[in-house]
């Protein structure tokens, strides 16, 4: 039990910054009301249990589960099996992350429908699986993850042109949501086992970038959904509040069995492909199934109770102090507010820590922890300010922070280690997690209603590409000083 206490301690000190910026907003510059703000609090501690329990359950049964299913596929030595594995556990892990959850059902109630919560997790997830496939294959075979990367993101720009604009921001988006707190975890176990039963010099820079690979795939499937689909244009705007007096517990109790039905149903065809791999190929002992089991158990609880907290509660309180601060009528507040709520956010992702733990056990504690968390904070800092300016300011799109940021993080790749690389792309996956996907998009959508001139379908999604963006240059330039400083020391 001291491993379940951890996370808790974890995740309370991930949270509680963000609750206390919100409650320091509400009492001075952006009220919301009472309700609001105690049903916020009590979706906190729906978060904080939630994702404490969630993570326990990930560590005993999705780690161990992404493992043993990619040796199991790499031992088999055949490429059409570990294509269609990849393919498949791609899909079905990331229909099954609550991060992309959120987003899908944000993009739905601001569009009106016209954009469904099931169809873009199909979407989204049909990419994952595509690149997930793609990324064993760059690992089995050592193609270069610069190359690869150049590449994909060369056909992404060349979709963002065709693709109409209300996509763009959707799009980058999912590419940085899918990356959360399940697939993270299944993920970087998929690829650490498919590497380590490879072997070889180039094991331990392999381990990583996989998840930078597997962020690129939703990008290209909404890009290519909002081309196929033929939608120009769409009517963005948050959906009205409920009315109030429903009391503060009632949001909760009703939310809890819808949730706990969608999470049943998202995690099922992840749980009975590893039965099936269990008993064809991994053959595991009484003692580590019960375990795995108990994981899932942990797993399905935590899901449910993450996002109770996240739909009654966190979400609206988010959206609510986003409008009051826009509206506070100065823009410069708005921007501190985003680089306050960016440095403390990353403080937050749990997923943050599932890969520096991964980071320090690879390189033998050659890379500190502490080293990627303070690049990681200020690059997301830099992300979200950047992000409320775009809103703020007239005629400014999100192509003109993306384009030049992506270019940037692509010619750094090929300078930087390639062990930084892996790295860098990964932790842009790992920093748009639960805290972005909900507080931090619900404030940013807050922030576009309320101002003159902006869209909230337009300038309202986006913020959390931009947060998966900026850490790939953080670290790259932090690879790059490391790569200074062992050249002054020979």
């Amino acid at each position: 039990m001291n491993a379940l206490k951890q996370k808790f301690k974890d995740v309370v000190f991930a949270v509680l910054p963000v609750t206390i910026i919100l409650l320091i907003l509400n009492y001075t510059i952006a009220p919301i009301g009472r309700e609001l703000v105690w049903r916020f609090i009590v979706g906190a501690v729906f978060i904080i249990l939630g994702l404490g329990i969630f993570l326990f359950g990930a560590d005993l049964a999705i780690q161990p589960i992404g493992q043993h299913m990619g040796s199991s596929i790499t031992r088999k030595r055949s490429l059409p099996l570990l294509l269609i594995a990849g393919l498949i556990l791609g899909f079905f892990i990331n229909i099954a992350e609550p991060d992309l959850m959120v987003l899908a059902k944000q993009v739905q109630q601001v569009t009106s429908g016209a954009i469904s919560q099931w169809a873009l997790l199909v979407v989204v997830s049909i990419g994952i699986g595509v690149m997930v496939a793609l990324g064993l294959l760059r690992i089995v075979f050592k193609i270069s993850l610069s190359k690869l990367l150049t590449i994909l993101y060369a056909i992404i720009f060349i979709l963002v042109i065709f693709s109409p604009k209300l996509f763009l921001g959707i799009a980058f988006d999912s590419g940085a949501a899918t990356t959360g707190s399940m697939t993270v975890p299944f993920i970087l176990a998929l690829g650490l086992g498919v590497a380590s039963t490879e072997g070889g010099r180039q094991s331990e820079e392999d381990s990583f970038g996989l998840l930078g690979i597997a962020s690129a795939g939703p990008m290209l499937a909404v890009l290519s959904m909002g081309i196929i689909s033929g939608i120009k244009s769409l009517a963005g705007g948050i959906p009205p509040a409920p009315d109030g007096g429903r009391g503060i517990l009632y949001p909760f109790l009703e939310s809890i069995p819808r949730i706990a039905v969608e999470v049943f149903l998202a995690l099922i065809p992840i749980i009975v492909m590893f039965f099936i791999f269990q008993a064809i190929l991994i053959k595991l002992g009484r003692a580590p199934l019960v375990k795995i089991i108990k994981g899932l158990v942990y797993t399905f609880t935590g899901f449910v109770l993450f996002l109770t907290g996240v739909n009654a509660g966190f979400m609206e309180a988010g959206t609510a102090v986003g409008y009051a601060v826009a509206s506070f009528g100065k823009n410069w507040i708005v921007i501190v507010t985003g680089f306050l709520l960016g440095f403390t956010v990353v403080l937050a992702e749990p997923a943050v820590y599932v890969l520096n733990e991964q980071i320090e056990e690879v390189t033998s504690g050659h890379i500190r922890k502490k080293n990627i968390l303070y690049s990681l904070s200020i690059g997301v800092a830099i992300a979200v300010s950047l992000s409320m300016a775009r809103i703020l300011i007239p005629g400014m799109q999100l192509w003109h922070l993306l384009v030049p940021g992506y270019i940037i993080a692509i010619t750094l790749s090929y300078f930087a280690p390639r062990l930084f690389v892996g790295i860098a792309f990964d932790s842009g996956g790992v920093a748009s997690g639960p805290m972005a996907a909900t507080f931090i998009l619900a404030f940013a959508q807050g922030v576009a209603e309320a101002t003159p001139g902006a869209d909230v379908l337009m300038e309202g999604f986006g913020v959390i590409a931009m947060v998966a963006l900026t850490p790939l240059i953080a670290i790259q330039v932090l690879g790059l000083l490391y790569k200074q400083k062992a050249l002054k020391r020979s």
